[in-house]
């Protein structure tokens, strides 16, 4: 999925162009973004109603922008989703402005309760939406197949991957085929998505019993990050610093962020089976995180 969002980048942008993305925004997205040449702005995005539509319409009206990259549905590193009526409503609003929207939709598979999001692919009439998806994250990582519905870039995106890549790896797309053929696929995310629930209960509830008085902790339905927003004495860069030389790895706020924001954040994965060391994990962060607080309230 990552060659597809960066080749549909390339596609409908040149150096220099303005590139619309979520605040806080998957770090990979803003790496492409500065590779490429291009200027990022962020437009505030929340743990329940993914982006602000408001705001983005203001940076539509402020900004020549020519591409907008969303998670519309488990936003990493949110997990934010975005209704159906919002993800028809963003699709409109760019519309009206001929601006393609890149949805990266590689966790869609991965909802915990109910039915799959639609994505705003669903509700593109014109040809804008750019949908990228793959099965690295819901069946097999090492195989890095993913895929595009490119609508009205369709042949720009073809040229960009000929001189890029030529081609896809043919012998994991036929092996991936034949195992769709047998039936097995609904029935393996079906106990993902039981796994991933569980993990994230344990995960949830060692945070809660852990995290210092004022942080606070989102509830995902689905993919497998949580967002961690603690007091704003602490310092997520030097949290990371002191995690990792214990050799625990915590994702800090800045990372997500073109101009460095969220440092009193962190993101967490739960996309592994819960163990004692992942609860003492949890409990080792949060001890470091109330030193931290309290050494910046002094």
């Amino acid at each position: 999925a990552m060659e597809a969002l960066n080749l549909c980048l390339q596609s409908v942008t040149r150096p220099g162009d303005t590139v619309a993305i979520e605040s806080p925004a998957f770090y990979a997205a803003l790496q492409v973004i500065e590779a490429l040449g291009l200027r990022a702005v962020e437009n505030a995005t929340e743990p329940t109603g993914g982006v602000d539509l408001g705001a983005l319409e203001q940076a539509i009206k402020r900004h020549a922008i020519k591409a907008c990259w969303f998670m519309t549905s488990f936003q990493n590193p949110l997990g934010s989703t975005l209704s159906d009526e919002k993800k028809q409503a963003l699709v409109k609003l760019r519309a009206r402005h001929e601006i393609p929207l890149i949805e990266d939709d590689v966790y869609g598979e991965l909802y915990l309760k109910g039915v799959r999001p639609r994505p705003a692919k669903a509700y593109d009439t014109k040809g804008l939406v750019m949908h990228c998806g793959s099965f690295s994250k819901c069946l097999a990582p090492g195989y890095r197949v993913g895929w595009v519905s490119p609508g009205r870039f369709a042949l720009r995106l073809q040229q960009r991957q000929l001189s890029n890549t030529l081609a896809a790896s043919a012998p994991a797309q036929l092996a991936l085929v034949e195992y769709l053929k047998h039936g097995g696929y609904e029935r393996h995310l079906r106990a993902l998505r039981k796994a991933l629930a569980q993990q994230q209960a344990q995960a949830l509830e060692a945070l809660r019993r852990y995290l210092p008085a004022g942080a606070r902790v989102t509830q995902p339905d689905g993919g497998y990050f949580v967002w961690v927003e603690l007091p704003a004495e602490v310092d997520s860069l030097a949290l990371y610093q002191r995690a990792m030389a214990q050799g625990i790895s915590v994702s800090p706020g800045p990372m997500f962020s073109a101009t460095r924001g969220f440092r009193n954040c962190i993101r967490l994965n739960y996309g592994h089976p819960w163990t004692p060391q992942l609860e003492q994990g949890v409990r080792e962060i949060a001890r470091l995180a109330s030193e931290e607080k309290d050494h910046g309230s002094n």
